[in-house]
């Protein structure tokens, strides 16, 4: 009798890794993104009868940002698997979040390449602005204050001698009201990215003072960014496996010594 309950715990305990497994919910992936055709990502996972493990091993959840300077906060605060970053907030993690664990994980887009489409600072068709000296006394719109739009447009004034608050005002405005703006005569200049910059001048409503590739040449403009997994013996204490059931036992003291950036 002894051996046929030693025989059937085992077996149940055998089942234990399996039952687990498939009760854990798909991982969801959490990622920020701005604007699309420059960022695809909220665009590549809609079609999820071409994705093999959608639903099963993963799911994604897009959460819709006015710029990449307000992902920061997000991607700090956990709320965020991955963030779409300017070059410029990309260093702003680093510099004012101290997140020194941040990662580059991908390229988005490109800004500047020979051939290619760089994104337009627009004024309307009939503005009496033809060159960047003209925007003196000006408002301009941006759709984050610290993105890669709003950093190249100010390189570019600086170049020309005109300074923030000093010669102009800028104000954040989303990308899809920025040609309302405009046309109102709310705002002198914008900082348009595709479709809406190429839309707007097809219409023959607006024309570019200048582009990203005129103030910066090729930039490196948005990336996908991520926080580095924290070594595991830091991490809440958890079960190491299904098998064992039992707590991490790994003091920080022992992980110190076994890995390197911990």
């Amino acid at each position: 009798m002894k051996r046929r309950s030693v025989i059937a715990g085992l077996a149940a305990a055998a089942t234990v890794p399996h039952l687990a497994a498939a009760q854990t919910p798909p991982l969801k992936i959490r990622f920020g993104w701005a604007i699309t055709p420059a960022q695809f990502l909220p665009i590549i996972f809609e079609n999820t009868s071409i994705l093999k493990h959608y639903g099963k091993s993963y799911t994604t959840e897009a959460y819709y940002f006015k710029g990449s300077a307000p992902q920061i906060t997000a991607l700090a605060a956990g709320e965020l698997d991955f963030a779409a970053l300017a070059f410029s907030s990309f260093g702003l993690a680093i510099q004012n979040a101290h997140m020194n664990d941040i990662r580059v994980v991908a390229d988005l887009y490109q800004d500047g390449v020979p051939g290619f489409y760089s994104s337009q600072y627009v004024v309307r068709a009939d503005s009496d602005i033809h060159k960047v000296e003209d925007l003196k006394g000006k408002t301009i719109a941006t759709n984050g204050l610290g993105g890669a739009i709003d950093m190249a447009m100010r390189k570019m004034l600086r170049t020309h001698g005109l300074e923030d608050k000093r010669d102009y005002k800028v104000i954040e405005v989303d990308f899809p009201n920025m040609p309302a703006m405009l046309s109102e005569q709310k705002v002198d200049m914008a900082g348009m990215v595709a479709p809406f910059s190429l839309t707007e001048l097809k219409a023959g409503r607006v024309r570019t003072l200048f582009t990203i590739k005129d103030s910066m040449g090729v930039a490196q403009t948005t990336l996908l960014a991520a926080r580095a997994p924290k070594p595991r013996c830091l991490r809440r204490a958890r079960p190491i496996s299904p098998r064992t059931a039992q707590p991490s036992s790994i003091s920080s003291k022992t992980c110190k010594s076994a890995h390197a950036g911990c």
